[in-house]
């Protein structure tokens, strides 16, 4: 069976700490160290991690070590992210949340993951995103919450 790509945005990491969405990151990143997820990161989450507390910095570094994918910005990816703020799903504010979508995408992970709500797991930004996706040549991109994802706590059938 093929493994599930996986892109997480640095929410989920910094969740391992935050009592209301730790047991559903730490249980992500479990899914990771037993290699039933593949982690992918990428260089916008590197940039935003530097000013990160030293306990969220090493939760990256341990994906690192467990052979994650680094996505590289390339021109495809900026390009979608541009068209993302032309077409008003997010504002210029909030480019970086664009760009993490558009890394994912232009990457073809099997799944986005993340705890914004606000600006990425939003069922009318999704569509909005995928639009955009699907218009310029994208499979449309699957996003969810940890929550949704993390075999953690499942019980058996």
């Amino acid at each position: 069976m093929k493994i599930q790509r996986i892109y997480i945005d640095t929410s989920v990491i910094g969740g391992c700490f935050d009592p209301e969405f730790a047991e559903w990151s730490n249980g992500l990143i479990a899914d990771f160290r037993s290699g039933i997820f593949q982690p992918l990161l990428s260089e916008v989450i590197a940039a935003e991690i530097v000013e990160a507390p030293e306990n969220v910095q090493s939760i990256y570094a341990e994906l690192v070590s467990l052979n994650a994918e680094i996505l590289t910005v390339e021109e495809s990816a900026l390009g979608l992210a541009e068209e993302y703020q032309k077409r008003g799903i997010l504002t210029p504010n909030f480019y970086g949340d664009g760009l993490h979508i558009a890394l994912a995408t232009v990457a073809e992970v099997d799944l986005l993951v993340s705890w914004n709500f606000k600006h990425i797991v939003r069922f009318d930004k999704i569509r909005l995103f995928n639009s955009v996706n699907i218009e310029f040549g994208y499979k449309p991109l699957q996003i969810f919450s940890p929550r949704e994802v993390t075999t953690h706590g499942q019980e058996e059938d």
